[in-house]
C-alpha cells in the first residue's frame, strides 16, 4: 500500500509539471501556437517574445507553482505527520515535477526547459541556494543580455553554493541532478553561444 500511495504522488507531480501554461496562456490570450512561433518553447521567455510581458509573467508565476505547490504538499504531510515519507522522496517529488514540465505527457514529450520550475521546486528545500542562483541569473543576464547564458549560469551555481553551504548531501545530489538536466536542455544555446549566433533573448 505504501509503494502505491509514494508512486501516485509522484506521477501527480509528474502530471502537474505536464501542465503546459505557456502553450496554454499564449492559446486562450493571444490565440497564437506558440511551439509554432520564436524558439517553439514553452517556457516565459519565448512567451514574452510571442505574446508580451504580462502573459510571460501569469508563465513564469504558474510553471514555479507546478514545482512549489508539489514539494509543499509533501512538506505539509510530514509537517502534520499525516505521513512520513524517506528522506529522499522529496527530491523524488521535485524531480518529478521538473521532468514534467521538460516532457510534457501532453505535448508529446516536449516541453521547456525547466529553470522556473526547478526554482519553484527547490525554494523550500534551500531557499538561499536559490535566492544566490536567481541573483547570478540577473547579473549574468543584464551584463551580457543572454537569457541563456544567464539560465545555464544559474544551473552551476544551484549545487555549488548548496555544496559550500551543506557540503555533500541528498540536496546537493538533487542540485546536481536538476542542474545537469537544465544544461542538456540548453545544449543548443550552448553551441549558439560559441559559435556567436546565440540571440540575446533566446531560451
Amino acid at each position: 500500500m505504501r509503494i502505491i500511495v509514494e508512486i501516485s504522488l509522484i506521477l501527480l507531480a509528474y502530471l502537474f509539471g505536464s501542465i503546459p501554461f505557456g502553450y496554454l496562456f499564449t492559446l486562450k490570450f493571444a490565440g497564437k501556437n506558440i511551439r509554432e512561433l520564436g524558439s517553439g518553447n514553452i517556457g516565459s521567455t519565448n512567451v514574452r517574445r510571442v505574446a508580451g510581458a504580462k502573459i510571460a509573467f501569469l508563465t513564469q508565476v504558474c510553471d514555479m507553482l507546478k514545482g512549489l505547490l508539489s514539494v509543499a504538499t509533501i512538506l505539509l504531510f510530514q509537517y502534520t505527520k499525516c505521513y512520513t515519507f524517506s528522506e529522499t522522496y522529496i527530491y523524488q517529488i521535485a524531480f518529478a515535477s521538473i521532468l514534467g514540465h521538460n516532457f510534457s505527457i501532453f505535448l508529446n514529450f516536449k516541453g521547456g526547459k525547466g529553470v522556473n520550475t526547478t526554482l519553484g521546486a527547490s525554494i523550500l528545500l534551500s531557499p538561499i541556494t536559490v535566492l544566490v542562483a536567481v541573483l547570478v541569473f540577473y547579473i549574468v543576464k543584464l551584463s551580457t543580455k543572454y537569457v541563456s547564458l544567464g539560465s545555464i549560469c544559474l544551473s552551476v551555481t544551484l549545487p555549488v553554493c548548496e555544496f559550500m553551504i551543506h557540503k555533500s548531501t541528498m540536496l546537493f545530489v538533487y542540485f546536481l541532478f536538476s542542474s545537469a538536466l537544465i544544461i542538456i536542455m540548453h545544449l543548443p544555446n550552448i553551441a549558439r553561444l560559441i559559435n556567436g549566433n546565440e540571440n540575446k533573448s533566446q531560451n
